[in-house]
This record gives structure tokens, sequence and C-alpha cells, in this order.
């Protein structure tokens, strides 16, 4: 009874470092704020989240390495301190390159994170409850990515000032530092020979450490893909202006936090398999959808659809990955993480399309694409996970 006591203890500091991994996703409303505030035109704009993105791909692998010699949690606490600086900056000075600054500090932050938070939770929850709690780390991270457009806008209207948006995140962060700090967690023992490069991406030669690697870069690609591309759908086909279009983005994540916090209780009671089936061929409809439906309604029904369903595919693919080479924790973790770069390649492919085609059915035709490559993962899942 008192380990059960003791492990609901320790998850509060680590759900509370999932709420600052979902930090990240201020860039969205922030990147649109930064470009009125400096006049910058869309290409320059978007250097910001592209500096995000950007070192998931540099820093996953090197953190799984790093993990070896010190450790998830105290990675997990470094994580935390270079996210503490990142939101700092704004707040000691406001200009274009500190701003460059902020984002690359949050993207190097949250790349530490998603490697060895992922991971430290394991420690705490294992065998078949482990996918449910991903998820529901998961709808805690989309609290905060949820919330970060409504503080920026309250404080523009109250403050005329939306950067109080980063002081605030900063003191959840600060205190996610401390709690976290003072938490003991058994690790399980991997700190022995350090992998090399080599060693970690020799692991994509094994086939389901590959394919999930290639399914979180659909999912972080079909993510940010709606996101970029509902509003535009909605402007293309209704003539709606950005400010209208705009909430379209609001519905995913609304739904994409439901979906999170739902499917933390259906993977505790049904399989891995099944609510993965279920989930793609629920996205596969949605994006279907997008294809034809003209009125704006029908496009908020499959934006919706596609929150809900996409809201899972993350943990249920992470916690494979992990649970089949769980003496290898580390550097899978830093493999799939690094797949999160999917988020810079398909927007760029998405964008080729559409213009290609002249209409955002291109960007939909990619994001297709992606989903059915999910469906086809299902396969590979398996039914019961045991540690």
């Amino acid at each position: 009874m008192n380990n059960i006591k003791n492990s609901y203890i320790k998850l509060i500091p680590v759900m509370l470092a999932f709420f600052a991994m979902g930090f990240v996703d201020l860039v969205g409303i922030a990147t649109n704020y930064v470009k009125a505030d400096f006049a910058l035109d869309d290409t320059t704009a978007n250097l910001f989240p592209s500096m995000v993105f950007f070192w998931f791909l540099i820093c996953s692998v090197p953190t799984g390495m790093l993990m070896n010699k010190i450790g998830r949690r105290k990675t997990v606490l470094l994580s935390l301190v270079v996210t503490v600086f990142a939101l700092l900056l704004p707040v000691l000075d406001y200009n274009f390159y500190i701003m460059l600054l902020s984002f690359s500090l949050l993207g190097i932050g949250n790349a530490l994170m998603q490697v060895s938070l992922n991971p430290l939770l394991s420690n705490i929850v294992s065998g078949d409850k482990l996918a449910s709690s991903l998820t529901f780390g998961q709808f805690v991270k989309a609290i905060a990515s949820f919330s970060a457009p409504i503080i920026a806008a309250w404080a523009a209207m109250q403050f005329n000032n939306w950067k109080i948006l980063f002081p605030i995140f900063m003191v959840v962060a600060v205190v996610a530092v401390v709690f976290l700090g003072i938490t003991k967690i058994q690790e399980d023992d991997e700190k022995g020979e350090t992998s090399t490069f080599t060693q970690c991406f020799a692991l994509l030669g094994d086939k389901l450490i590959f394919f999930s690697f290639v399914g979180i870069m659909c999912h972080v690609g079909i993510d940010v893909g709606i996101n970029v591309t509902a509003p535009k759908i909605l402007i293309e086909r209704l003539g709606m202006t950005l400010a209208d279009a705009g909430y379209a983005t609001s519905i995913y994540f609304l739904f994409r936090t439901i979906g999170c916090f739902s499917g933390t209780f259906i993977l505790a009671k049904l399989s891995s398999r099944i609510f993965f089936a279920v989930s793609t061929l629920m996205m596969f409809v949605a994006m279907g959808g997008l294809f034809f439906v003209e009125s704006k309604t029908a496009i908020y029904v499959c934006v919706a659809l596609m929150g809900f369903g996409n809201s899972n595919v993350f943990p249920i693919i992470f916690s494979q990955a992990l649970l089949h080479l769980p003496e290898k924790k580390n550097e899978v973790s830093g493999l799939m993480i690094m797949g999160l770069f999917g988020g810079t390649i398909f927007p760029l492919v998405m964008g080729v399309a559409s213009d290609t085609m002249k209409s955002q059915a291109g960007a939909v035709a990619v994001m297709l694409m992606g989903i059915i490559y999910l469906i086809t993962f299902t396969t590979r899942i398996k039914k019961q996970l045991i540690k």
C-alpha cells in the first residue's frame, strides 16, 4: 500500500514536468505576435518554429547518451533549467535576436525533456499501465498547449502585453525544478558503457524500432500539418478571415486534450492495438472528409476528429518501442524523439504539394499518406504489453 502511495507522490513532480513540456507549443501563438511586433514577413517569422524543431534532430540521440552518464532524473532537471532560461530571456529584453535565442533554448530544453521524461516515467509505472500513464502525461502537456494562446490573448487585452505569458510559465518551470529536485526516483541501472552514435542509430536495424520511428514522424507531421492547414482550408473554401479561421486550431487542441484525458482510462481497459486501430481509422475518415467538405461545421467536425484520433498515437508507439528493448530505453527514447523532426519535414512537403495542385487538397493528400502508414502500423502493436 505504501509503495502505491509513494508512486503516486512521485508522479506529481513528473506530471508537472509534463506540463512544462507543453510550453514548446507556445511558439505557435508567440510567432504570430513576434511577426506583428517586428513587422516580419512569413519567411522570416517561420524561423522561430523552425529553430525549435531543428534541435530535436540535433539533440535527441546525444540526450539518450547523456542519460547513460547522469541518469534520467538529472537529465529532466537539466531540461527544466534550460527551459527556465528560455522563458526568462524575453522578460529581460525583447528583440528579434533575443527571441531567436529564446526559441532555440526552448527547443533544446524540450528535446532534452522529451527524451528523458518518458523513460523516467517508466521507472515509476511499468508494464501494461505504461501506455495509459504516458497518455495521461500527454494530457497534462496538452493543457499547457491549449492554455498558451488563451493566456497570451488575456495578457494582451488586459495589460497590452502578451509577453506576460513567459513569466507565468517560467514560475511553473521553477516549481517543477524544485519538486523534482527533492524527489528520489529509483532508476534502472543502465549507466554502464555509454552507447556511441553508431550504436544508437544501429537500433534502427530492428524492424519494430524503425517502423516506430517512422510512425512518430508521421504522427508529429500530421499534428503540425493539421494546425497549419486547417485555417487555410477554411480561408480557401469559405473565404474566412485568418482571425476567424484560426479557431480551427483551438478546436484541434481542445479535442486532442479531450482525447488524451479519455485515452488514459480507455487504455487502462482496452488493448493498445484495438484503440490504436480505432484512432487511426477515425483520422482516416476525418482526413478523407477534408478533401471535399465545404461547410464550416463539417470542416470543424473533421478537425475535431483529427484532434481526438491523433491524441493517443504517440504514447502507444512510444511505449511499444520502450518495452520492445527495455535494456536500451535511453537510446530508444532518443531515437523516437528525434522522430519529432517530422514536424519540419511534413509541412515542407505539404507546401510543395499544395502549390503544385494550387489547392490545400495537396497538403491533405500528404497527411493522408501518413495516416495510411499509421493504419498499417497497427499490425505491429502487441495485444498485451508486458515488461
